[in-house]
């Protein structure tokens, strides 16, 4: 459908940077913003129709008193109607539409409408949600505002309100505004790379918001996107900016206290000249400046806005950067061309891609050309291919307005970026994008390598490792490690840890890396929600000191929690002499170009930097405690003692899994402990298949590292069940359960020797040491009875001989006076309090008396034990009692049961036993379970039969028997014989219930002896009553007993190894005499540590301290064998189906792509073949006409007939269109690139666009018309004229000295038309002085200071063999860019303002001194921006250098700096190619350095 004409006018001011890049007002923050009372957190970036009505009204109150809408209040008929008709105001909207005091009469006679005075700002009356209908639920955020609403005002509703996070990146889409036509395969490359590099790096998308040309291919993209199913980091932000007058059905969005939703119709058919927002943007700002119809209202406030956003600062992990804005252009006409020359101009990268039409094709088929063949004709000749329809309506003037623009926009190729479909390796528009920002980056002047770090932190907040690989780690710089460090802590802290990996591969040490400081740093931007984090804040609110600074050992105390008790603190309390903490406020340290730098953290404190024992164990730890996955895998392949590294973190996971609420973070927690303790057993299989004995050793060495704790301490405490049962393990733990013994001995063996004793002396048992074998002595004796299963053997023999003295005592001798037999019991057991208390205080590992007692009544056999014991001691005091005989005796038989349930825990050891006590402990916890659900069935049938049967039984005992007893034992068979009144017989109870021995009688006739219960409720009670008892919950106890089964027999072979560890431990530490002998040990112990304070210490193997050379050796292996798992655990993955599958389907992608590709080169390849054969046939009939017209001269042939050929200069311009040659640039292009732009500096003048071919004066150019400009001056005593009177200028006297100004140039005599001299190098577009002093050549002064760049030794730096330059430079503000101490000098004065601005006053004669020693390097014109036709810049340029770092001039030179102003800097600066100086100072200092042979 064809545009309206009104919209036409739109349509070329199409969305981008805008048509105004002057002032902008508001770029500050608005003073006067009024915040809502209630602090509006952010929520999701899209709320539902029906969200928080607190939210609501505090944006209902919020937006009226901070945004406005614009509204005429005074109706001036026009001469136009409406398309209704009807009769409508000059802003467009008709009488009705208008508020009654606009349509009142006036008494004024102004009849003319001026927006100025005539339209109002008024509160805001359209904000919300805004659905479309019909077009699914998908709610969107809407506001309308004033057009001079300031920017922070709107970012501030965004950011807060809306609740959108701080972008990353700006994209800027512009181009045409009505609908046009992309190539499918183009366009499906556009919208992938565009919602691509907005989801990944997390940008804001800007468009006009309309459903038209190119947003509605951006909201197509979103559109794609989110029916894909690809929402993995959230949605797409798309904002549309649009113009309120010009959006069709915009009543629907009108609510006053806001529209929570507002419905809104798309309605193409019937929008006439107006448009419809398109449904798949995010938000809308609908800018409004009180009028109907008229389009590009939106493009100054969405200029701003970008502008504003891109100097916002986002800081996330320590690094901020300002948000970068990238310009991507579609199509378009002459105003996409302006918001492109705009963006240049401003030094925001454009992506252009070539192939969408019209402009950006025009730009894409000359960016590759040299400036001086983009001339006016072959713009022209574009603009015919390009924009057919519209040729016809391009003046002269447009095209020279054109070919200028494009000019400026080539020029500054390092901005502009051509997406080529196929073509010069580019396949994506999101790489194209990212690349065009690090291009423009790198172009930009940093000093020494900011520029690489600035793109590196871009690479790192957009989270594109890919660009970083291709584009910043090249050969072009080399990284130094300690560059690297900040951009390190903030990929930490983001999480990023493809970066992190990308660091360590480029030569990031973690041991140079992690110091206090830093580890110190990461902790206290842990993520708020992490548990750890919340964990560390109660440790930190107990501290006595308040408020309390964080610091490693309270870091130390909650990784104490989680590891255990028997840990030594990773992080020791740091004394008074330590540094605890950092030197500067953790808040306050981030990675800013512009301020406070986190490399101080690096830099500050090299003298005296701490580094941790093992920086890999904290970064690990670390990543782990806050459940990051691949970071910490990252982290694990750089460790050292990796195997009790994935034991220790699976420890901690386990224990913050049972703390942490959210139940998917908790699952996640277990899942990647379950991947720890694969990856140590993968390590240890490794190791153990090489050498047993060295991996054996790993299992018992004591790691420093994790606080002196061995892995099999950190497995059995994390329980890690697959771990322990490994084989290796197990047959570590034979070995220790065997001593000294070989572990191929049989138990016959064993059982024979223990018997008799004098046969261990004979051979029958051999020993693994040769020693011992050889030995016949003690020696041998004590090592078969140290051996763990000698001792457990010895112990079970004393345990069945207790027992059976026991039953003994119980059944046969229990006297009222007790028997040697019964002494012999009471010895006995107290030989066992004497053990279980010698188990108590047995602390190797320094836990404390609390923590070791409630480790001892953690485990079930301990408090087994000592509740027989008590059980024992409570029997006793009534034995020996006489009154309570015979309750003692009752008491120590109930006591002899546990005592015997005791052999349970002794039958663990068996490989056959073992596992099946195992299912019994399971199998009671269903029991217990089961018991709950069969006493509610008791109870109930048992109460409800009672009361049917018994009146008023009041014997408690029989009340139980009753309702329990008899209820359970009727599930059992014994059905009561009186429950059917079948078998009822009065004689078997007590009518009265007095008889003890009897139950009473139930309800009966005693007369009849009958009963008078209703027996069918009582059987039908009973039928119901077995049915669920017996049948129902018997047979669940059966499939619980069932499932538990299957469920414990699968893993009850790593359950049985993994208990069986702690008896063996238990037996290796045990006396090796067995009770009632145990006691000799027990007074041997008490005298060893009481006595003669001895310390308990466990046996060296169970916890070996390895010496260092050894230890050093063996970690080494390890880490060698652990590098041999992980490339094993990476061709396993490789070799997984899913791995092929994949691989197999990039591959065929990459065909894909390359025979793509390989069409269009045939393609290409086909058009330069045209190309040269074209080329050829010109040359041919320049050569025919050459020959035709050497015969004729020469008198053959006759005049008629002669055919016309080609002229050659048709041919050569046909060359130039083709683009067959590159030409070397124009002389003149050197010179007015500067003095040619098209906005003078500081000014609202615009120059006539001067193309290069129309520079020199020499040319032809009769459309040149520039403007007039000269600027008033404070100093006008000493400024000529403003005006161009020609009395006036008659008195100033050119090419000659004027009084105290010197007017001659140093390029000799200029021209001078009409009372004007004429810049010598060609036209500039403005005539003039401008802001000059003088017409005609304006001389300065550029004293360029140097000296040598020397190290902290004196010793002069070089780079690349070359010697280092110093210049001083100063910087003035508002000016970003440094620049040299010159300028023009006073009348009748030798110094530059400038220089006397930092100098002090009594040193400005020994500078002028200077002056006259120095050695001149250039003298002539400068290419300035403020040069015109009439008045230019020449300049001197004196080098003054300083060969001597003790030079007295230059001491007393560094001593008289001094700025009168303190905004404005003065430093010393390296002289490089990358010094961020203005372009014509640089080429000065390439002369100087070209002078001294210093580097450049």
């Amino acid at each position: 459908m064809e545009p309206h004409p009104l919209r036409k006018v739109g349509s070329e001011q199409e969305e981008g940077f805008g048509v105004q890049p002057r002032r902008m007002a508001d770029l500050g923050t608005v003073s006067n913003l009024r915040r809502s009372n209630s602090s509006l957190g952010k929520s999701h970036r899209l709320q539902g129709p029906f969200g928080s009505s607190e939210k609501h009204e505090n944006l209902s109150s919020w937006i009226p008193e901070n945004i406005k809408k614009k509204e005429c209040v005074y109706f001036v008929e026009s001469s136009k109607l409406s398309d209704a008709g009807k009769v409508v105001c000059e802003c467009g909207y008709t009488r009705e539409q208008h508020l009654k005091e606009a349509t009142k009469p006036h008494d004024s006679r102004d009849t003319e409408w001026d927006p100025k005075k005539h339209v109002q700002e008024m509160p805001t009356d359209a904000f919300g949600d805004i659905v479309f209908t019909g077009l699914g639920q998908k709610v969107g955020k809407y506001v309308r505002v004033s057009q001079d609403t300031p920017s922070s005002v709107i970012y501030h509703l965004m950011t807060q309100h809306w609740g959108l996070d701080v972008p990353n990146l700006l994209i800027s889409v512009t181009g045409g505004a009505k609908n046009f036509n992309m190539k499918p395969r183009l366009k499906s490359i556009f919208r992938r790379g565009l919602v691509k590099v907005a989801q990944t790096t997390g940008a804001w998308i800007i468009t006009g918001g309309s459903h038209a040309g190119v947003m509605k291919q951006v909201g197509e993209a979103v559109r794609d996107f989110s029916l894909g199913g690809s929402y993995k980091e959230g949605e797409v932000i798309t904002i549309g900016v649009a113009t309120w007058g010009t959006i069709h059905r915009r009543e629907g969005l009108v609510h006053p206290t806001g529209g929570f939703p507002a419905e809104y119709t798309l309605d193409e058919e019937g929008q006439g000249s107006l448009t419809c927002l398109d449904s798949n943007h995010s938000h809308f700002i609908l800018v409004d400046d009180g009028t109907h119809g008229q389009y590009g209202v939106e493009i100054p406030l969405r200029t701003k806005l970008e502008k504003f956003i891109s100097e916002q600062t986002k800081e996330r992990g320590g690094v901020a950067i300002k948000i970068p804005i990238v310009c991507v252009v579609l199509e378009g006409g002459p105003g996409t061309l302006h918001t492109i020359y705009n963006a240049i101009t401003h030094g925001t990268p454009c992506v252009v891609v070539e192939g969408s039409g019209r402009v950006a094709d025009v730009i894409a088929q000359v960016a590759s050309l040299p400036i001086s063949e983009i001339t006016i004709s072959l713009i022209q000749q574009k603009l015919g291919v390009f924009f057919q329809e519209m040729f016809e309506t391009f003046t002269e003037g447009s095209v020279v307005e054109w070919t200028k623009k494009i000019q400026d926009i080539v020029r500054r190729r390092q901005l502009l970026t051509v997406f080529r479909e196929g073509k010069d390796g580019q396949q994506d528009v999101d790489v194209a994008i990212l690349q065009a920002l690090l291009k423009a980056s790198r172009s930009q002047d940093h000093f020494g390598h900011e520029n690489w770090d600035h793109q590196l932190k871009l690479a790192v907040a957009w989270n594109r490792v890919d660009i970083a690989r291709s584009e910043i780690f090249t050969d072009e710089w080399q990284w130094k490690p300690s560059d690297l460090h900040p951009t390190m802590t903030a990929a930490l802290i983001s999480n990023k840890p493809e970066f992190v990996k990308l660091f360590l591969e480029n030569g990031v040490r973690l041991k140079e890396f992690v110091t206090w400081d830093t580890l110190l740093y990461l902790y206290e931007n842990l993520e708020p929600s992490c548990l750890f984090h919340s964990k560390l804040q109660k440790v930190l609110a107990e501290e006595p000191e308040r408020p309390a600074c964080l610091q490693m050992h309270h870091v130390a105390q909650v990784l104490r929690e989680l590891l255990g008790d028997f840990t030594q603190p990773l992080y020791p309390r740091p004394r008074h002499s330590d540094r605890p903490r950092l030197s500067l406020p953790v808040p306050h340290i981030k990675l800013n170009v512009q301020g406070v730098s986190l490399r101080s953290l690096y830099k500050r404190s090299s003298g005296h930097m701490t580094f941790t024992m093992d920086p890999v164990r904290d970064l690990l730890i670390w990543a782990i405690v806050q459940n990051r996955r691949e970071l910490a895998g990252i982290i694990w392949a750089q460790s050292q003692d990796c195997t009790a590294a994935a034991l220790a973190c699976s420890r901690i996971l386990k224990e913050l899994s049972k703390e942490e609420e959210d139940t998917d973070t908790s699952e996640e927690m277990l899942a990647l402990a379950d991947e720890y303790e694969l990856r140590a057993i993968g390590v240890f299989t490794e190791c153990y298949r090489k050498d047993e004995e060295r991996a054996q050793k790993l299992l018992t060495r004591v790691s420093e590292a994790w606080g002196k704790t061995t892995c099999l301490q950190l497995a059995l405490e994390a329980k890690d069940m697959k771990f322990v049962s490994h084989g290796g393990i197990q047959a570590f733990l034979t070995k220790v359960w065997w001593g000294q013994l070989c572990v191929d001995n049989g138990l016959w063996r064993v059982a024979l020797c223990m018997l008799a004793f004098p046969l261990l002396f004979t051979g029958l048992i051999s020993f693994r040491e040769k020693r011992l074998q050889a030995v016949r002595g003690p020696a041998r004796a004590r090592a078969f009875f140290n051996a763990p299963v000698v001792i457990f053997h010895l112990n079970i023999l004393s345990y069945f001989a207790f027992l059976c003295l026991f039953a003994y005592v119980l059944m046969v001798d229990f006297q009222p006076t007790p028997s040697w037999c019964e002494c012999a019991i009471y010895l006995w057991l107290f030989s066992l309090v004497c053990e279980e208390t010698r188990q108590l205080f047995y602390d190797p590992d320094e836990c404390g008396l609390m923590k070791k007692a409630a480790l001892y009544f953690s485990d079930f056999w301990n408090k087994l034990d000592v509740g027989a014991i008590l059980l024992f001691i409570a029997g006793l005091t009534c034995r020996l009692i006489p009154a309570t005989l015979y309750a003692g005796r009752v008491v120590l038989s109930l006591d002899f049961i546990m005592f015997c349930l005791r052999l349970m825990h002794i039958f663990t050891v068996s490989k056959t036993l073992g596992p099946k006590i195992i299912i019994v402990k399971r199998m009671m916890k269903d029991v217990f379970f089961f018991l709950f659900l069969l006493a509610v069935w008791v109870v109930s049938f048992g109460v409800a039969k009672q009361a049917i049967l018994i009146h008023n039984e009041r014997r408690v005992d029989w009340i139980f028997r009753g309702v329990v007893y008899h209820s359970y034992l009727t599930i059992f068979g014994q059905i009561p014989a009186y429950i059917d009144g079948v078998n009822f017989n009065p004689d078997q109870c007590s009518p009265n219930g007095t008889d003890p021995y009897k139950p009473k009688c139930p309800e009966s006739d005693m007369a009849r002896h009958e009963p008078a219960f209703p027996e069918w409720l009582t059987v039908l009670l009973l039928c119901l009553y077995l049915l669920f008892a017996n049948i129902l919950l018997l047979n669940l106890l059966i499939a619980m007993f069932n499932y538990t089964f299957q469920q414990v027999q699968e893993h009850t072979d790593q359950i049985w190894k993994f208990q069986r560890h702690d008896l063996i431990e238990e037996y290796h530490g045990r006396p090796p005499a067995p009770p009632p002998f145990i006691l000799l040990s027990h007074l041997q112990l008490f005298i060893r540590r009481v006595v003669l304070k001895i310390p308990a210490r466990r046996h060296r193997q169970l916890k070996n301290k390895l010496e260092k050379n050894e230890e050093a050796a063996l970690l080494s292996w390890e880490i060698y064998l652990k590098e041999n798992y992980l490339q094993s655990q990476q061709f396993q993955q490789r070799q997984r189906l899913e791995q092929k599958i994949g691989h197999i389907s990039d591959k065929v992608d990459t065909m894909v792509d390359l025979l793509d590709r390989d069409r269009l080169k045939r393609s290409s390849s086909v058009e330069q073949r045209l190309a040269s054969l074209e080329e050829q046939v010109a040359q041919t009939a320049t050569a025919l006409h050459w020959i035709v017209r050497t015969l004729r001269d020469s008198g053959f042939g006759s005049e008629t007939g002669v055919p016309i050929l080609a002229s050659q200069k048709a041919a050569e311009e046909q060359d130039l269109e083709l683009g067959g040659r590159k030409k070397v640039e124009e002389p003149g292009d050197g010179y007015h690139v500067d003095a040619r732009h098209l906005l003078y500096p500081s000014r609202r003048v615009t120059r006539f666009p001067v193309p290069n071919e129309k520079v020199p004066w020499e040319t032809e150019f009769l459309i040149y018309n520039p403007p007039f400009y000269s600027a008033e001056r404070k100093d006008a005593a000493a400024t000529d004229p403003m005006g161009d009177v020609p009395e006036l200028l008659s008195e100033i006297s050119f090419n000659a000295v004027d009084g105290q100004t010197d007017r001659r140039s140093f390029h000799g005599p200029y021209a001078v038309r009409g009372g004007l001299p004429l810049n010598p190098m060609g036209r500039t577009g403005l005539r003039g002085r401008g802001s000059l002093s003088c017409f005609g050549p304006n001389h300065a002064l550029h004293p360029v200071v140097t000296r040598w760049r020397r190290n902290e030794d004196g010793a002069i730096c070089r780079k690349s063999i070359k010697k280092m330059l110093e210049v001083l430079v100063v910087k003035v503000p508002p000016s970003e860019l440094w620049a040299l101490p010159g300028g023009s000098p006073e009348p009748g004065e030798t110094l530059p303002r400038k220089l006397k601005q930092i100098l002090r006053e009594e040193s400005w004669p020994c500078f002028e001194n200077l002056l006259k020693h120095s050695t001149e390097v250039y003298k002539g014109y400068m290419d300035d921006p403020r040069n015109t036709d009439n008045a230019w810049i020449e300049t001197v340029a004196v080098s003054i250098h300083f060969q001597d770092q003790n030079d007295v001039e230059l001491k007393r030179l560094n001593s008289n700096l001094h700025t009168r102003d303190q905004d404005v800097s003065i430093r010393w600066q390296v002289v490089d190619k990358r010094i961020p100086v203005y372009a014509n100072h640089k080429t000065l200092l390439q002369k100087v350095a070209t002078l001294f042979g210093a580097h450049y």
